[in-house]
Parts: structure tokens; sequence; C-alpha cells
């Protein structure tokens, strides 16, 4: 496994996104299966793995946590605060909350769940606007002062934030979806990372399953999947972007490649510092995903993928209107 570098923090070129092994896209998947699959990826040279207090809340760090745990010292963690969830029930209000004495008690309850000393990557969730980004770079300035966190992370922030949370305390990086069905990041948020010297990690660099080509306009998806509520996973948004999936499996055909390698390789060929986090529940799907690594996309390939977006207009919001209000803050 190659490796590459978010701000100063070291990692593996592909981390692994463990958000869907606890729901999200359906059901749970059967803990000594998800055990199994994160040490299938360790075991292949991952080590960046991606977990949050919300996803659940609570149980995707503690899955996290507990298989990790005995190779702890060969990994980096990232998981996140920021949403107005209780500390103890795990009831939440579906606000933000940021304000430092509730990122205190987040980190303190994460580490515990992740059976840990220090968290490697703190990221905010979303921006919370009741509380100014310099009090949240303070209070995870404060943290890491005390060693309980490494590094300050930002997911979904706007630029402006970005930057005033990077005068108080280095962003080491910034996770935000991206991939070649949503490249909105391309117009002011790489620049400004590249500017800063912020590592980017792109979530959803699949496009939430789309562009591995096994999705279609009939496809139905469980009942609890969170794609049930994204617009542009209606049937007929689906149907007029099956037009980037046809291009996509054309390079991937060209290149004896899969679609999902050819997505995630086109990602690593935008710049050295993004780092994606794919998420699978599935072995082969891992072993599919990581072989990316080193499928080289050629400036012909990259050109011919280009020319070929500039003229498909992808259809529907990425996300429901209401967590749409919550990013670019």
């Amino acid at each position: 496994m190659k490796h590459r570098t978010l701000g100063n923090l070291e990692v593996s070129s592909l981390g692994l996104g463990c958000m869907g092994m606890t729901g999200v896209y359906g059901s749970a998947v059967e803990k000594t299966q998800m055990i199994k699959l994160i040490h299938d990826a360790h075991d292949r040279g991952v080590t960046f793995f991606d977990t949050a207090e919300a996803y659940g809340p609570f149980a995707n760090e503690e899955l996290v946590g507990e298989t990790l745990q005995p190779i702890r010292d060969k990994v980096v963690i990232a998981t996140k605060f920021g949403f107005d969830i209780d500390l103890v029930t795990g009831a939440r209000s579906g606000g933000t909350n940021s304000r430092p004495e509730h990122i205190r008690g987040v980190a303190e309850a994460a580490l515990k769940r992740l059976r840990t000393d220090r968290i490697d990557l703190f990221y905010q969730h979303r921006v919370d606007p009741a509380v100014p980004i310099e009090d949240v770079a303070g209070a995870v300035k404060e943290l890491i002062a005390e060693g309980k966190v490494k590094h300050f992370g930002l997911s979904e922030a706007g630029v402006q934030t970005i930057r005033r949370a990077h005068a108080i305390q280095p962003v080491t990086a910034v996770q935000s979806e991206y991939s070649l069905f949503w490249r909105g990041p391309e117009a002011e948020l790489l620049p400004v990372l590249e500017e800063l010297g912020i590592g980017f990690v792109p979530f959803s660099p699949l496009g939430a399953g789309f562009l591995t080509g096994k999705i279609d306009e009939t496809t139905t998806f469980e009942k609890g999947d969170f794609r049930n509520m994204v617009p542009r996973f209606s049937p007929e948004a689906r149907r007029a972007n099956m037009a980037l999936v046809e291009v996509i499996q054309g390079v991937a055909d060209r290149k004896r490649a899969t679609p999902a390698q050819v997505a995630l390789a086109w990602l690593l060929a935008q710049k050295p510092w993004i780092v994606p986090i794919p998420g699978t529940t599935k072995l082969h799907r891992l072993e599919e995903n990581l072989a990316a690594v080193d499928l080289l996309l050629s400036s012909e390939d990259l050109a011919e993928i280009a020319d070929a977006l500039s003229t498909i207009a992808v259809q529907g919001e990425r996300l429901p209107e209401a967590v749409l209000k919550m990013t670019g803050l």
C-alpha cells in the first residue's frame, strides 16, 4: 500500500470509511464480520480508519475501538464531534452542538469507546452556526495540548470557516463529498486547501455506490437506506445519470479495471494530498477498491473523462435539503 500525507499526518493512500458497518445504507452487518473486514483492510495495508460518534450513535466508534485496540499504534483513527447528541443516552435533537464544553465531553467519551488514549484526527462533523469557529478551534487546541487529540479536522465547512479555524489551530484535513458524481469542491475548496497545506479526505468517493455500475433506475434500496431520501437517487435521476457511469465503464473496459477503480484512481490523480475513504462491508469490494491505488490513469484518460464530463449535467441534489443546509457554512 502506498502512503500519502494529510497536512503532516501520514496515512495509507486509501482509508476505510466505517460508517456503513453499523447501518445508514440499510441494516447493520453482523459484528464479527465487520471486525474481520477491518482486520482484512489493515492486513492489506490500510492504516486510516474513519468513524464518528453520530454513526449509531456510538455503535460505530465502539466497533472500531474494539477491533483496532490490538493494533492501535499501527493505525490512524479519525472520529468526529459536532451534532447535538446526548453524551450518555445518545438521544439526538437533529441540530448541531459545538460548544467547547460539549466538544470536550465528546472527546472524553470517544476515547473510552475507541479504547485509546488519543484521537488521531478529530473533525468537527458540521459547522455550528451558533458557536464561533474560533471557539471550536480553541477547544480542540486545548485537547491537542493535553495530548488527547493529535490533529484537527473540519467536515463540509466553507472556505472562510476553514481560514478562520486554521488561524487558531492548524487544520490537518478537511472532509467533504467529492467524486466524479459531485465535483463541487473544485471551484473554491481545493485551491484554498492547497494554499494552506491542508489535506483533503473525500467521503462518498464512489457516489454512495452509484459509480460502481451496480446501481441503475430499477435498483430497490432496503428500508432505512439513506439513499431513499437523496434526490440524486430517485429513479428519474438515476436514469439520467447513467450517462456518467457509461463514460467511466468505457475507460474501465480499456484499462481492464472496474468502474469503481477508475473512479478512485481519478480522485487520486487530482492531487497528491487527497485520500479517499470508500466504505464497504464486503471483502471483495475492499480488495477491488484497494487495487485502485495501482491503477494509473494517463493524461489521455483524464482528458477523455474531462471532455465527457463537460457534456453531462448530473441530475438531483447530492443530499436531502435539510442536510444540505448544514454544509458549506
